[in-house]
């Protein structure tokens, strides 16, 4: 076929392919390493932290453990999903190179700051980097006027804001408790996923499962990402808890019927899919737990996990797999490590959600077990994709 000026001046914006050390190539290279990484060694701080270690880091206990979990991997997997997905939906290049390893840097040097007594370094740092990363993605979404997107630099921004109102609040410079910004920010993750998700899983559903007719209803659409915003709406203005848990109810309802009409029970033979709505199932099980402890029967934390381990573990875990796959020219097949991981994952969320909820005593040893096969499936991770994420695509294919 004859190439027109329009092949061209794509071809031109594409990089070709690369040979020898590849991870600075495309987003998704570095931050699913770095990710995952920092996910499983994460734990090992966070118990050196309960051991009396580390003593004159910036940010201690359970706020750096949220804060690291949501500001530290969470961030780090979304940005490096949307600087590739941005180049796919607007053939326009993203950051690489030197570009690509300065992001990086940024968000290593945010983890490391908030273990230093440099208090407001460690928040301009943190707060910096998905504001930079808003800039990068912004620049091909308005360039090619991609506007159906334009939504993801607002939310990467906002999350920008609410670390520094996090560490402003912990520095007493503004009277706010730092879990309530927190659970604003876990509204937004949670609100990223259901977008993507619903986005995505339908879709690789009917394309990965022959005869899943896996299907979307506007009207359930608009409802479930609807209560989502009204859940944050809620929190930010700290209505009522009665309030807030008919929300997660009718949330929760809402996100059950979306899930089934993906038609779930037809992908249990392919771990790539059954993962994703697996991880999505926990959604609308961190609902319905979300309403429970806003009614003051269960615990915060068993909502919060629900979350956290099932629900963005989950996820997370099964994009960076298919994106790994997908973008480095292998086949969209699963391995037995990658189903390994995903068992791991399901299990390690299961223990922690679980575990307290059937018995009090078992709860400090379901956080112990849920450490570990949290740890272990993302050492697992990074063991397999390694060399994946580090070598050039193996079909000789651009980026």
């Amino acid at each position: 076929m004859k190439k027109t000026p329009i092949h061209q001046s794509l071809q031109s914006k594409v990089p070709s392919a690369t040979t020898g050390f590849a991870l600075w190539d495309l987003g998704f290279r570095p931050f699913y390493l770095l990710a995952s990484f920092f996910s499983a060694f994460s734990i090992l701080l966070w118990a050196a932290q309960l051991s009396g270690y580390l003593s004159y880091a910036y940010l201690q206990g359970p706020v750096w453990h949220g804060h690291e979990m949501l500001f530290g991997y969470t961030t780090a997997v979304i940005t490096g999903f949307l600087l590739t997905a941005v180049r796919v939906w607007t053939k326009e290049p993203t950051p690489s190179g030197m570009l690509l390893m300065a992001l990086a840097v940024l968000w290593i040097c945010g983890r490391v700051l908030v273990l230093t007594p440099f208090a407001m370094t460690a928040a301009i740092v943190n707060a910096a980097f998905p504001i930079s990363a808003a800039f990068a993605i912004s620049i091909p979404l308005l360039r090619s006027a991609n506007t159906r997107n334009y939504f993801f630099i607002g939310l990467l921004v906002l999350m920008g804001m609410l670390i520094f109102v996090v560490h402003l609040a912990l520095q007493g410079y503004i009277k706010l408790p730092a879990s309530i910004v927190l659970q604003l920010a876990l509204d937004v993750v949670l609100f990223i996923m259901v977008v993507i998700g619903g986005r995505v899983i339908p879709m690789f559903t009917n394309n990965g499962v022959s005869g899943a007719n896996a299907t979307r209803n506007t009207l359930v659409e608009k409802f479930a990402l609807g209560t989502v915003i009204l859940l944050f709406a809620a929190d930010l203005l700290q209505l009522p808890q009665t309030l807030i848990a008919l929300i997660g109810l009718t949330s929760a309802i809402a996100h059950g019927i979306r899930w089934c009409l993906w038609k779930p029970w037809k992908t249990l033979k392919v771990p790539l899919v059954w993962i994703l709505h697996a991880a999505y199932a926990w959604i609308v099980v961190h609902l319905l737990l979300r309403s429970l402890s806003a009614l003051e029967l269960l615990i915060a934390p068993y909502a919060i996990h629900a979350l956290t381990v099932g629900a963005i573990g989950g996820l997370t875990l099964g994009m960076m797999t298919r994106t790994a796959r997908g973008h480095t020219g292998r086949p969209l097949i699963a391995d037995k490590f990658e189903v390994t991981m995903f068992i791991l994952i399901q299990v390690g969320a299961f223990v922690r959600v679980f575990g307290g909820i059937v018995s009090q005593g078992l709860y400090m040893a379901s956080i112990q077990l849920s450490a570990l096969l949290w740890t272990a499936a993302f050492s697992l991770f990074v063991f397999r994709y390694w060399p994946v994420l580090t070598r050039p695509r193996i079909d000789g294919k651009p980026l």
